[in-house]
């Protein structure tokens, strides 16, 4: 039984850190829904989802409950908490605080300096699989985003799970995968990524030029062990610009068959957002997609942080820094 760190009544049984990783077709080893009595968990997805009740966000939530919405968020991968509308910043930093410490918004964009990133659809729309901030050494465990303002139509966010993905590769594919490595950047090309008729915004591209101001570059096992709960999972996403050791053309079609098996639809989940919505993922093994279907309307939504550590692979080999320093940005979790 492993105890997590700073986060009181919470132990997840299993192996953690760099221990040998669970079978390939394990199932996650957390508590199920009847050993959830301070909150109300409700499944939303078949692998990955699952709305949250008896939460009301801020600082003062009960011990007891944010360890079981650790442990919801471990089994379920996102968590989808409605009607927080009462929530201001404050409150979601305070929150965030309960599930460990918080990063800077970013490592390149200033945000309110403290810890909230403004997800804003006038500095461009994040309409491409990705987990946050894996061009660092020290990608986020977890991230909380608040709904502030929303479209009337379409602004879905689609999450996949990347833990599923690897578990239901073919054992050939498991086998080949296990030693790659990934380089990851903040420099990734955005045409290819979003291609686009006529010019660019100049509020977009100012965000563009802020985002890539400061270059960072990590190369990052391919497969990860989830520092929690064993789990082995894909970290990939659009900041990969090469696998390492292969070809430009081998690694584009390795990259684009792996992003097909974490993509499959019968892997995600889908969240129509509404006022007053949060969701929480853990970062370290999920992908997301902000859909970006509501035309040239309003959408802004507020996001947080919580530091994460170095991922180690499947091998035991962790990821290293090409590029960049990310002290600046978060401390590595404990």
């Amino acid at each position: 039984m492993t105890q997590i760190q700073d986060h009181p009544a919470l132990t997840i049984p299993g192996p953690a850190g760099n221990a040998d990783p669970q079978p390939a077709d394990a199932p996650p080893a957390d508590p199920q829904p009847a050993d959830f009595r301070h909150i109300d968990v409700t499944q939303v997805g078949g692998v990955i989802g699952a709305v949250i009740g008896g939460i009301r966000v801020g600082a003062n939530v009960e011990p007891a409950a944010v360890s079981e919405l650790r442990a919801a968020l471990l089994r379920h991968k996102v968590v989808f908490l409605r009607d927080q509308q009462h929530a201001t910043d404050a409150d979601q930093r305070a929150f965030g605080e309960l599930l460990g410490p918080l990063t800077k918004p970013h490592p390149t964009v200033a945000g309110d300096g403290q810890a909230v990133l403004p997800i804003d659809s006038e500095r461009g729309k994040a309409n491409s699989w990705h987990t946050d901030v894996t061009f660092v050494d020290r990608v986020p465990a977890i991230s909380i985003l608040r709904a502030i303002t929303l479209p009337p139509y379409g602004g879905t966010t689609v999450w996949a799970n990347t833990a599923n993905a690897y578990r239901r590769l073919q054992p050939s594919l498991q086998a080949l995968v296990a030693g790659l490595r990934a380089v990851h950047s903040n420099l990734y090309d955005y045409a290819a990524q979003r291609p686009q008729i006529g010019g660019i915004d100049v509020k977009e591209e100012a965000y563009r030029q802020e985002f890539a101001h400061l270059e960072f570059e990590t190369e990052h096992p391919v497969v990860r062990i989830h520092p929690e709960t064993g789990e082995p999972t894909l970290l990939l996403g659009h900041f990969v610009r090469s696998i390492a050791g292969l070809s430009s053309a081998d690694s584009h079609d390795l990259f684009t068959l792996l992003q097909r098996h974490i993509t499959r639809l019968e892997n995600t989940v889908r969240w129509t957002w509404r006022d007053g919505d949060i969701a929480i993922w853990d970062n370290r093994a999920t992908q997301h997609y902000a859909v970006a279907d509501y035309d040239d309307l309003p959408r802004l939504l507020h996001r947080i942080t919580v530091a994460g550590d170095v991922p180690i692979g499947i091998s035991g080999d962790t990821s290293v820094v090409r590029k960049g320093d990310a002290s600046h940005y978060s401390q590595l979790a404990a």
